[in-house]
């Protein structure tokens, strides 16, 4: 048992080492050929949670072994308890409030219908210009065409009306 709890505990040091050190080299290296590996889908299996369970078994059995008087099987059987502890620990504490705290410059064209934008290029009215839009943190730049089928001089403000075609369709905001 103690070659069970020894390689549970070395392999997962040395996957976290090579993972920290090497991560991204190898990722890059080997062009996503290891990606199957992710188990994309359900976040309590990912290698984080699952490599530190079987390295807290680890730990856990080589401990409970040496400064312990139980039997082989509640050492195993405790082990396990433990790690899955660790794992699940792992798991809420520290994979799940990052998951929940992943910030994105994404954004989607349908999503800048009702926004307010800025002509950067006049949009004639059977034509395209360009506008700006405030999205989020940033700006992006869009295609633009009349809504109202008028001229749409540089620099007035408009809303985006509809979005069709990666096109925005805008209406001129009169303020006056």
């Amino acid at each position: 048992m103690e070659t069970l709890f020894m390689s549970c505990l070395v392999g997962g040091i040395l996957y976290a080492l090579v993972s920290v050190i090497f991560g991204d080299w190898l990722g890059q290296a080997l062009d996503g050929a290891l990606d199957f590996l992710s188990l994309d889908g359900h976040s309590w299996l990912s290698p984080t949670a699952l490599v530190g369970g079987i390295t807290v078994f680890g730990g856990a059995g080589l401990m409970l072994q040496r400064y312990t008087s139980f039997g082989v099987l509640p050492v195993l059987i405790m082990a396990l308890l433990i790690a899955l502890i660790a794992g699940t620990a792992v798991f809420f504490l520290y994979i799940k409030p990052m998951e929940q705290s992943e910030n994105s410059i994404a954004f989607s064209m349908h999503g800048l219908s009702g926004m307010m934008a800025d002509v950067l290029t006049p949009i004639p009215a059977a034509g395209y210009g360009e506008v700006m839009v405030k999205v989020g943190a940033g700006f992006t730049n869009q295609i633009a065409a009349s809504f109202d089928g008028v001229d749409i001089a540089g620099g007035s403000k408009v809303v985006v009306v509809e979005v069709k075609d990666s096109t925005l369709y805008v209406s001129e905001i009169n303020l006056s």
